[in-house]
């Protein structure tokens, strides 16, 4: 592929979304509304200065401030994972043309999952950095995987076809994953979370465990987009305009990999965050995907923070998962996007 900046002088859609700034400021004080919320609710509802002694007085040793101080580690990693997810879903997409395209539907992040639990059960692998490489190269293999069985036939990788081979690859998988956690009550006890996914075990060092594949991934998402608007218009028009379209798919795909890898080697398989991110994006600024990227991260980062504070209030005093939540709101979705759109290419 040519630079990439080189699609973007050509200015593939060259305008500024009217309503950017609009939807970015609106994004950015929901982010931080989000953000405080997350500190404050959850089976305890924090005081104003409980919060305040948690946040700016590292002596004050209260019961109040020091559970501040856990929900600050987990809100920095709930808005990561969500950020990294929207990204994820956004690239899938784009490669797929699939609009409906989203690591949890096409089976990535299951495929990551047995190849976490498979380390853990048979490598006795209990190291945070041991579980994304395992995660990544489940992923990798699930996604070419999928891709490969939705290109078979006539007609090549559509929308239809790429999204079945992503629900059966996922439900044999799943078998797998059970199959090998049931037998071992140990693997089961430690990594439950896994089977709904959960950002309760975010601390500081686990973020930044995290951060290197999130910059990774978003920063080669940012680059691609304006060779990925030019994808969107179709093969032929993006090769005669300097793209190589086969090196774009492979960069985008893996970072699109990277990114739902990393996260569910570390919160599990967390889904539909993508599908809804992208989604809301598109609507309300168009198909740019140099804005719709970007804004995919920060849709991303504030519904996962949503869903984990619901989990938080509706199971109290104990603890809902996430993706639970994320599952109730994202399942009725797919089924309206799919009625909608009739699972047309993007």
């Amino acid at each position: 592929m040519n630079n990439f900046s080189d699609i973007s002088e050509q200015k593939l859609i060259s305008s500024v979304p009217k309503n950017f700034k609009r939807v970015l400021f609106v994004c950015l004080v929901l982010l931080v509304l989000c953000a405080i919320a997350s500190l404050v609710l959850g089976s305890r509802v924090v005081r104003l200065q409980e919060l305040l002694d948690g946040l700016f007085h590292p002596d004050a040793e209260s019961y109040g401030a020091n559970i501040v101080r856990k929900r600050v580690a987990r809100t920095v990693f709930a808005l990561c994972c969500g950020a990294a997810l929207g990204v994820s879903g956004s690239l899938m997409q784009s490669v797929t043309r699939n609009p409906i395209a989203d690591p949890s539907i096409l089976g990535v992040n299951t495929g990551a999952s047995v190849f976490v639990v498979s380390g853990i059960a048979f490598l006795n692998i209990s190291a945070a950095h041991q579980y994304i490489w395992l995660a990544l190269i489940g992923a990798a293999i699930t996604a070419v995987f999928v891709f490969g069985i939705g290109s078979m036939g006539r007609g090549g990788a559509t929308p239809i076809k790429l999204v079945l081979a992503g629900a059966a690859t996922s439900a044999a998988l799943s078998s797998v994953v059970s199959a090998i956690l049931i037998p071992r009550s140990y693997v089961m006890d430690q990594f439950r979370f896994w089977q709904v996914g959960s950002v309760g075990s975010g601390s500081w060092s686990v973020v930044l465990t995290l951060a290197p594949f999130l910059v990774t991934g978003v920063v080669t998402a940012i680059l691609t987009a304006p060779a990925l608007n030019a994808l969107a218009l179709g093969d032929d028009v993006a090769t005669g305009m300097g793209v190589r379209t086969g090196v774009l798919r492979l960069i985008s795909a893996l970072a699109g990999v990277i990114l739902c890898g990393a996260v569910t080697a570390l919160a599990g398989p967390i889904g539909f965050i993508g599908l809804l991110a992208t989604h809301v994006m598109r609507l309300v600024l168009g198909p740019d995907l140099r804005f719709v990227i970007p804004m995919s991260a920060l849709s991303g980062a504030i519904i996962l923070t949503i869903s984990d504070i619901l989990g938080r209030l509706l199971g109290s005093p104990g603890e809902l998962e996430v993706g639970v939540v994320t599952a109730f709101v994202g399942a009725p979705l797919l089924i309206f996007l799919a009625i909608r759109s009739k699972v047309r290419s993007l």
